[in-house]
């Protein structure tokens, strides 16, 4: 989540990937950096003992997200 909010405060459109466990924890970060409407992907948590099929689901999902997220961020840059 850091390296996310750094990169957009530099201006490079970023997003971050978090599981849901740390969701609030991810929202405490970007109030605190200014930017408490941030938008990051959520994925199930644990990861760590997941199947190599679920981490590809998660991955997938994850993309998926992330990809609408940057596109929103491009569209509302273009307006």
């Amino acid at each position: 989540m850091h390296d996310a909010l750094t990169a957009e405060k530099a201006g490079v459109a970023a997003t971050a990937i978090i599981t849901d466990r740390f969701v609030p924890t991810a929202k405490a970060m970007a109030t605190v950096q200014g930017m408490s409407d941030y938008p990051f992907a959520v994925i199930p948590h644990p990861i760590a003992s997941n199947t190599e099929q679920t981490l590809r689901e998660k991955a997938v999902d994850a993309v998926r997200q992330c990809v609408e997220i940057l596109l929103q961020g491009e569209t509302q840059a273009d307006a």
